[in-house]
């Protein structure tokens, strides 16, 4: 029987300016973490479904060529013929600091869920085992449509599927800190598995010690959550009980890019926990993945450089 796991969220246009050079990709959260989830359980009987909307241009066709190359299934996918995807730049100055800009008031992605095939995809997506999303993949929509994904969401759990939910909190994309809570709340009153960035949480939340945050979230009916805290040991709160595991020790000369580094380790973790393992070695999993792309330039690493799963 074949496991499938629908991922939710928007993949955009990347330009990336430095002094003179620019250079195109795509990126997104909840692509990342397709991506690396999809190298991660090759050859098991697992199904990635990355579900957002793109336009009928080159650039979608792009993405989607390359999504399927990774062996993510694209058939959630809805194109748009007035719509687009979002852009954004990172310009990167003479002291090495970067800046974002973006373009994306009008991205397909945002519409996925008002589209005459919204109803034919949500019903997919309900029979689903697992649906992961992000803070951003709710962030970019209207309320009318974050109506309906909860809606969806309750569906999902109603049919024995499980929501996983990474807070990923971007303040830019929310009209108030009140609105986010609140959607936030509903968001993980649904969920099973959190992936909780500290500095996001605290941003969110205002900043109080790890145990109050694992608390607060444990009372939306959280089972399982996971605190990310960058380069720091990461706790997870679970079934099986509390475990604080250690990051990777990478030397600071072989960091080159931190892009995608909280989006691998979830990748990980849940590669991990899905295939049996247990939450300790489900975070040191989380660790070398991300351990290693933070070694690279740009999002998605190389295939052959990716991290196998650890069998023991």
């Amino acid at each position: 029987m074949t496991t499938n796991i629908a991922v939710i969220g928007e993949c955009m246009i990347e330009l990336s300016i430095k002094q003179d050079s620019t250079t195109r990709n795509f990126g997104g959260d909840t692509l990342n973490t397709s991506v690396y989830l999809s190298r991660l359980l090759t050859n098991k009987d697992f199904s990635i479904h990355y579900v957002t909307g793109l336009g009928t241009d080159p650039f979608s066709q792009e993405m989607l060529d390359s999504w399927q190359k990774e062996h993510i299934s694209t058939d959630l996918v809805q194109r748009m013929a007035d719509k687009m995807p979002g852009l954004y730049s990172i310009v990167t100055d003479e002291q090495g600091e970067r800046s974002f800009y973006y373009w994306r008031n009008d991205a397909a992605a945002k519409f996925w869920l008002k589209t005459a095939e919204t109803a034919k995809v949500t019903e997919q997506i309900a029979k689903c085992d697992y649906v992961y999303l992000s803070g951003i993949s709710i962030a970019i929509l209207d309320a009318e449509s974050i109506v309906k994904l909860l809606a969806l969401l309750k569906q999902v759990k109603a049919n024995g599927g499980k929501v996983i939910f990474d807070n990923n909190f971007r303040p830019r994309l929310w009209s108030s800190f009140d609105l986010a809570r609140s959607v936030y709340s509903d968001i993980l009153s649904y969920t099973d598995i959190a992936f909780l960035t500290l500095d996001d949480e605290d941003l969110l939340w205002g900043k109080l010690p790890y145990e109050q945050v694992i608390e607060r979230t444990k009372n939306f009916g959280v089972s399982e959550i996971v605190i990310k805290r960058g380069s720091d040991s990461c706790i997870i709160d679970s079934l099986e009980g509390r475990f604080e595991v250690p990051a990777n020790k990478i030397a600071k000369e072989d960091v080159i890019d931190t892009t995608a580094a909280g989006d691998s380790f979830s990748a990980g973790y849940l590669a991990a926990r899905l295939s049996g393992k247990t939450p300790s070695q489900s975070a040191s999993q989380g660790h070398l993945v991300a351990g290693t792309v933070i070694q690279y330039r740009g999002a998605i690493i190389p295939l052959d450089a990716t991290p196998k799963l650890i069998e023991n």
